[in-house]
Order: structure tokens, then C-alpha cells, then sequence
């Protein structure tokens, strides 16, 4: 099994009510040049969890950080207008509680943290502030929100 450092919470950057497929992230990532979906799960609305690559599988998500992380993709992210916004359900955010609950059983040492947290360090300070990201992605703190999730 590979080393997991990080489990990574991404939005697939869609508009608030969008129905959207794992068959379609897997296309869209297919004709951007990956072999397959990049994240290894998809939280869609009513809650239900899909598996994209097997967690064995390394992903294609977080440029850099890929061989040792998890990505799990809510469907969401943007409001009726394309402005980045936290469009969880109540059902996806309590599968998703679930999802990171049982990947961290498995790899306890795995930091939960989002897409947007791998930016770079523009100004060197040390910390990665919301100026600095390159994307939104998934529209929320990830590390706030899941900081007391054992």
C-alpha cells in the first residue's frame, strides 16, 4: 500500500444543483489527458459515495502531492452565477464525515486538508492565505473543519 500523507477535499467546480457523474468527471479528465478520473472518491448530493481510482491507485489531483494522498471530490462549488461557494448538502457533508472517519482508520496519520491549501507560499510567511490561492477548490476550510475528526 502507498504511503498516505494527506486525504485531500476537492469541489467539482460545478454550479449549485448541477447533476453530475463520476462517468462525467472521468470524461472531462479523460480529454484533459488522464488516463482516468483523478480522484479516488465522489460525494454527489443525495450523499452517496463513488469510487473513482482505487485508494492503491495513485491519483491525479493535487499536482506534487498525488503518491501520497487521497482525493475525494464533492459535487459543487460554485453558485447559480460560477462564484466559488461551500454547496454541500447536509448529505454530503455527513458522507463525507463518514468517508474521512473510515480513511482515517486506515491511515491515521493522514492530514485532512483541501485542494487550495497546496498553493504556494507566495510571501513566505508560512502560511497559505486566501490571496495566494489558485483555486478556491473545495470552497471551504478543510483543516478547520475536520481538525477534531479522529
Amino acid at each position: 500500500m502507498r504511503k498516505i500523507t494527506d486525504i485531500v477535499l476537492h469541489c467539482s467546480a460545478t454550479k449549485e444543483g448541477q447533476r453530475v457523474t463520476v462517468g462525467d468527471i472521468d470524461r472531462w479528465h479523460r480529454e484533459a489527458g488522464y488516463k482516468k478520473i483523478g480522484y479516488h472518491y465522489v460525494v454527489y448530493a443525495d450523499g452517496s459515495i463513488h469510487t473513482g481510482r482505487p485508494i492503491w491507485a495513485v491519483g491525479a489531483h493535487v499536482r506534487g502531492h498525488n503518491a501520497t494522498s487521497i482525493g475525494i471530490c464533492y459535487i459543487g462549488g460554485l453558485d447559480a452565477e460560477g462564484r466559488p461557494k461551500d454547496t454541500r448538502t447536509p448529505e454530503q457533508r455527513a458522507a463525507i464525515c463518514y468517508l474521512l472517519q473510515k480513511l482515517r482508520e486506515e491511515f491515521p496519520r493522514a492530514r485532512i486538508r483541501g485542494h487550495r491549501d497546496f498553493s504556494p507560499d507566495k510571501n513566505g510567511n508560512g502560511v497559505i492565505e486566501p490571496f495566494e490561492y489558485i483555486k478556491e477548490c473545495p470552497c471551504f476550510n478543510a483543516e478547520d473543519e475536520y481538525k477534531d475528526l479522529l
